[in-house]
C-alpha cells in the first residue's frame, strides 16, 4: 500500500504544481550528489522514492540522465563553484550552486545543529539565522562547507508513548521540519546527520529511522547509522549512534562496548592520518542538565579512544541548551560541546550543578554553532536569532567567546 500511494503522489504531483525540493546529498573534491523530490506522500523523496520521471542533471558541462531521484556527478575540479540545473520530463524543477571541496587545505568552516526538527517558529528563526550567516560568509569568500547534526532531526507533533504522530516516518512530516526551513542551505551544502532518540523507536516510531536513513545521503551512497567522512587532508568526522533505536525488534543500544559500532570506530579512527579527528553524536558524556543526566556511564568506553587518537572536541545534543566541558583529568583534556537547541529549548538554571558536572560554560538559548578551523586552531561560536549568544560560568560571569581549541601535535 505504501508503494501504491507513493506512486500515486508521484503521478499527480506535476498536475498540481507541487513544490519539488532540490538538495545536495554529498560533496567530495571531484564529485557531488544532487537529489530531488516532493514531500506530499509516504515516500516521495530520498534514495528509495519512486521516480518522478526522466531526469536530466546539468553541471560542469555534463548532461547526466537518470530515472532515479538523485544523481552523482563526477569528474569535477576541486574547490570550484558549479552551477547545476535539474529537469524532469522536460520541465525545470530546481537549480543552484555547489562548491566542491579542496584536496589540500588548512581552513574549514561548518555549522553544527542539534535537536531542531519541530516545524515551529523557533526552528525557522534559527534556520533563518543560519541562512544569513551562510550568505554572509559566502559573500566574503569564507564558505561554509556543510552542516553536521547532533540528532533529533525530526520530532513528533504529539507523542503518546505508544504512538507518535507526524514523527518523521512519512516524508510529509519533513516539509515543515526540514526541507522548507533549510531550503536555501540544502540547495548548496549537505547535512551530515547523526541519529537522536527521536529519530527512531528509542522514543518515537521505528519507521522514523527508515525515513532518516532514506532521506539523508551518506558517504559511498550507503545508508548508515554510523559513518565517517573526510574534508581534504585537514579533518575527519565520525558520526556515531548513541541511541537505542533499532531497525528490528525492541530498542537496544547501538553504542555497546562489545557492539559492531564501537569495534568499527576504534579501528577506523586509529587509522586516521589527518590532524583533526571530530566525533559527534546525540547523547552528551558531560551534562549539567537541567533535564537529562550525563551519559558517562553508557559511553565512557569511548573516552580512552578519543584521548589515544588525539581527539580535541566532541559534539553532542540531547540537552536543549548550549554547554561545554572543562579541560580536566576527568574529561581527558577533550572539550565536550553540547549543542541541542536548534529548535527545542530548556530554560532551567544549572549553575549550581556545573562544577560537579565538569561543565565550564552554559547558555539556555536556541542556537547553532559556527565552527572554524585555521591550521591548529578551532573556534566555536554559538549564534542565536539575534546574533552570538553569551554563555556564563558557574558563578554567572560571562564566558569569553568564541571558544578556542588548540590542536598541538
Amino acid at each position: 500500500m505504501r508503494l501504491v500511494l507513493a506512486l500515486l503522489f508521484t503521478f499527480i504531483a506535476p498536475c498540481f504544481g507541487q513544490r519539488v525540493h532540490t538538495y545536495i546529498g554529498q560533496i567530495e573534491s571531484r564529485a557531488v550528489l544532487i537529489a530531488w523530490g516532493t514531500t506530499k506522500g509516504p515516500n516521495t523523496i530520498g534514495r528509495s522514492s519512486p521516480s518522478l520521471g526522466n531526469a536530466v542533471l546539468t553541471i560542469g558541462g555534463q548532461t547526466i540522465r537518470t530515472e532515479k531521484n538523485y544523481s552523482f556527478a563526477t569528474g569535477l575540479e576541486p574547490d570550484h563553484v558549479y552551477r547545476y540545473e535539474v529537469a524532469v520530463n522536460g520541465k525545470m524543477i530546481g537549480d543552484g550552486n555547489v562548491r566542491t571541496w579542496p584536496e589540500h587545505t588548512t581552513d574549514l568552516c561548518f555549522f553544527v545543529l542539534g535537536d531542531y526538527g519541530t516545524g515551529l517558529a523557533a526552528q525557522t528563526g534559527i534556520a533563518a539565522a543560519m541562512t544569513k550567516e551562510y550568505e554572509k560568509r559566502s559573500a566574503a569568500g569564507e564558505p561554509v562547507r556543510f552542516i553536521i547534526t547532533t540528532g533529533d532531526n525530526i520530532y513528533a507533533d504529539i507523542n503518546f508513548g505508544f504512538r507518535a504522530v507526524h514523527s518523521g516516518d512519512d516524508d510529509g512530516d519533513w516539509e515543515s521540519k526540514f526541507f522548507r526551513p533549510y531550503e536555501s542551505l540544502v540547495r548548496e551544502i549537505p547535512f551530515y546527520p547523526s541519529p537522536g532518540n527521536h529519530d527512531g523507536n528509542g522514543t518515537e516510531n521505528r519507521d522514523d529511522l527508515n525515513a532518516y536513513l532514506d532521506n539523508f545521503f551518506y558517504p559511498h551512497d550507503q545508508p548508515a547509522r554510523w559513518y565517517t567522512f573526510q574534508f581534504a587532508d585537514l579533518a575527519q568526522f565520525f558520526s556515531l549512534d548513541s541511541t537505542t533505536n533499532s531497525e528490528h525488534g525492541p530498542p537496544r543500544p547501538a553504542y555497546a562496548e562489545d557492539g559492531a559500532q564501537f569495534a568499527w570506530f576504534r579501528k577506523t579512527i586509529t587509522q586516521s592520518q589527518v590532524p583533526w579527528k571530530i566525533p559527534y553524536w546525540h547523547h552528551p558524556i558531560f551534562n549539567a542538565g537541567p533535564y537529562h543526566p550525563a551519559s558517562l556511564k553508557d559511553l565512557k568506553h569511548f573516552m580512552p579512544v578519543f584521548q589515544e587518537s588525539g581527539v580535541k572536541v566532541v559534539f553532542s545534543g540531547h540537552e536543549h541548551n548550549f554547554q561545554f566541558s572543562d579541560l580536566s583529568p576527568v574529561t581527558g583534556g577533550v572539550r565536550y560541546v553540547v549543542s541541542g537547541a536548534g529548535g527545542e529549548l530548556r530554560h532551567g538554571d544549572v549553575r549550581r550543578k556545573m562544577a560537579n558536572a565538569h561543565i565550564e560554560g552554559w547558555a539556555p538559548e536556541r542556537h547553532f554553532l559556527v565552527v572554524e578551523i585555521n591550521g591548529d586552531k578551532m573556534t566555536i561560536t554559538p549564534i542565536g536569532v539575534s546574533g552570538p549568544i553569551k554563555p556564563v560560568n558557574a558563578s554567572g560571569a560571562p564566558v569569553t567567546m568564541p571558544l578556542v581549541i588548540t590542536n598541538s601535535r
